[in-house]
């Protein structure tokens, strides 16, 4: 009980700091994300790629986890379409008031934004994707983010991962401590938490059906899709 006390402590600290670094940078995040172009890191690139993997159809509702500023947004918007429904969830006030200044310039109806914690949100009863680019690393509890996510999507339908991960090569793996600090430090990252493996969750509660090594295994795109149960 006492660890479990400590370890609860520790993960209130940590979102703590991460929604006060977050307050601080929300107004500039999207240039700060400019900035990993400079060390070769195409993020748009590796978004539309992970959204390419949701396999989404017009009319899908989608949950895009820790959404922060809506990057994700209008690339979702491509695939469900108006009458598809986009929920951001973002544990930070002011990324998603960012977010919904992003909402209100396009006039999108069809997106609603969510303050929570991944691992307490709510997911409604039944989705047509998941999505969480860059951010299940930051949460402690990605587990349980991910059981929960498992248990709302439909048959056939998945959860989709873009994030940073420690590298296993020789030489990325000597320079990742270096890298985290310039990559995901700005960012609230650690090299602690790249080690972090959401990817055996997809695994443990979907099938996992897609593993990508991204910029030479130090960033990684994962999709688990749930199963659809056999007819008689």
């Amino acid at each position: 009980m006492a660890a479990a006390a400590k370890s609860g402590l520790l993960e209130n600290r940590d979102s703590d700091g991460l929604i006060s670094l977050y307050r601080k940078r929300a107004k500039r995040y999207d240039w700060s994300t400019l900035l990993l172009y400079f060390v070769g890191f195409r993020h748009w690139a590796y978004r539309k790629r992970a959204i390419h993997s949701l396999a989404l159809n017009p009319s899908d509702t989608v949950v895009d986890l820790g959404c922060g500023t809506g990057l994700n947004f209008s690339l979702l918007q491509e695939q469900v379409g108006p009458r598809g429904r986009i929920i951001g969830v973002d544990l930070t006030d002011a990324m998603l008031d960012e977010a919904n200044a992003r909402i209100a310039a396009h006039g999108w109806s069809n997106v609603e934004l969510v303050k929570s914690d991944a691992a307490n949100y709510v997911f409604p009863s039944s989705v047509n994707g998941i999505l969480s680019t860059f951010a299940l690393t930051l949460v402690a509890e990605f587990d349980e983010a991910i059981r929960n996510g498992a248990l709302a999507l439909q048959p056939g339908k998945r959860f989709v991962i873009l994030d940073f991960k420690r590298p296993s090569g020789w030489f990325m793996y000597k320079a990742a401590p270096l890298l985290a600090k310039f990559l995901t430090g700005p960012f609230g990252g650690t090299i602690e938490m790249a080690s972090r493996k959401p990817w055996q969750s997809l695994e443990k509660h979907l099938a996992l059906i897609q593993f990508i090594n991204l910029y030479l295994g130090g960033a990684y795109i994962a999709a688990g899709e749930k199963p659809v149960p056999p007819t008689c």
